[in-house]
């Protein structure tokens, strides 16, 4: 990842700070800017487009068509909006052919936000054991409260990758994620609950769940006879409230006591996963061997998400983690021992393998092994 101002800068009169870029080259300084104020605009021209600035004059400048061009910004894009100056830290809006405002931001700002968002999953892993003791004892307990039900899919989202999904993006498209689920969406089979749902962008998901206190929380909550079509909802005395995507992320926020969120789970549990998988992969003696462990281990962790080994390596997997990897460093040592310190129905990559990781990540004193 590229170099930024560190995690937690507040920017400075005048834009954030510049950072160095390497071999003592500075980086431009950037600067937050209103995209719906006067920008460039794009208007078609025969097979192509022609770049108009804000005083509807045709820009000719290379320099400026050279960065338009190097935002890649797609054709099918509508009202599209380009920022004038080269340090903006959105350098491109428009809207995609399903109505969505779609964004381009400046590569130095998406490092930026990356870095805070990698530097947020150390937090969220330290976190992470008492969370989900507490949500244990919940789920412990009798009857379909706000607390078991909501324990229930804090759970679900640890032991499921699940995404969160959005009662508006359930309405408009059909696809559905954990608050959304329908209770047709759902089988339970002894000990096992299979969800059987169309995911974002349409597609398939098949996710079994093996887990004694989900299994009793959710076959209760599908035999139900109260409350919507929704999985999800708990009692308040005699009337059902369905659960939903805000009421979840409130439910993380209240038990840590911090700003996590459902889709911290997505991220570090890719973020694991990956590291496994570079741990256990064949030794690689070249760059190109390297690379090719890497592409593996993001096609490994996109089966497990549902989305694309491009989105699991740029979105959700640190990228300390391949650094580590690429210099050498694995969580191998700590998979000698994998499972023995997780409970029946947990994922042998909890326990231990999550501690090692999280070593790995913030270079603590601990002893990791050269990859082999």
């Amino acid at each position: 990842m590229g170099p930024g101002p560190r995690a937690g800068a507040r920017p400075r009169p005048g834009g954030w700070p510049g950072a160095e870029a390497g071999r003592g080259e500075r980086v431009p300084r950037l600067r937050r800017v209103d995209c719906s104020g006067p920008g460039i605009a794009r208007r078609r021209a025969g097979r192509g487009f022609v770049y108009l600035d804000e005083n509807g004059k045709r820009i000719a400048d290379p320099g400026v068509l050279d960065r338009i061009r190097a935002l890649a910004i797609p054709p099918a894009w509508t009202d599209v909006w380009i920022c004038p100056l080269p340090g903006g830290h959105i350098q491109a809006t428009g809207t995609d052919a399903r109505g969505r405002r779609q964004y381009r931001y400046h590569d130095i700002w998406r490092a930026h936000r990356d870095r805070e968002k990698f530097d947020h999953m150390l937090e969220f892993a330290r976190l992470l054991p008492d969370l989900r003791a507490t949500c244990m004892h919940n789920l412990s307990q009798r009857g379909l409260t706000r607390d078991r039900v909501l324990s229930c899919a804090v759970r679900l989202l640890d032991l499921g990758f699940f995404r969160i999904g959005t009662e508006g993006y359930a309405e408009q498209n059909q696809t559905f994620g954990l608050a959304t689920m329908r209770k047709r969406h759902v089988e339970v089979s002894r000990n096992v609950v299979t969800f059987d749902y169309k995911a974002k962008n349409g597609k398939r998901r098949i996710q079994s769940i093996v887990d004694p206190q989900v299994v009793s929380v959710v076959t209760a909550l599908k035999r139900r006879t109260g409350g919507g079509h929704e999985l999800l909802a708990y009692r308040r005395g005699r009337l059902w409230v369905d659960v939903r995507s805000a009421d979840i992320n409130a439910f993380i926020r209240e038990l840590s006591g911090a700003e996590l969120t459902a889709k911290d789970f997505r991220t570090w549990n890719a973020t694991v996963l990956a590291a496994v998988a570079l741990a256990v992969s064949e030794r690689a003696t070249s760059a190109t061997g390297r690379t090719r462990a890497v592409a593996r281990a993001m096609q490994e962790v996109a089966h497990y998400l549902g989305n694309t080994p491009a989105v699991s390596r740029s979105s959700y997997v640190d990228p300390r983690v391949v650094d580590r990897y690429r210099s050498g460093l694995t969580i191998a040592a700590a998979l000698e021992g994998i499972g023995e310190d997780v409970e029946m129905g947990q994922p042998s990559t909890q326990g231990a393998i999550e501690r090692a990781v999280l070593a790995l990540l913030t270079d603590d004193d601990v002893e990791l092994p050269v990859a082999a």
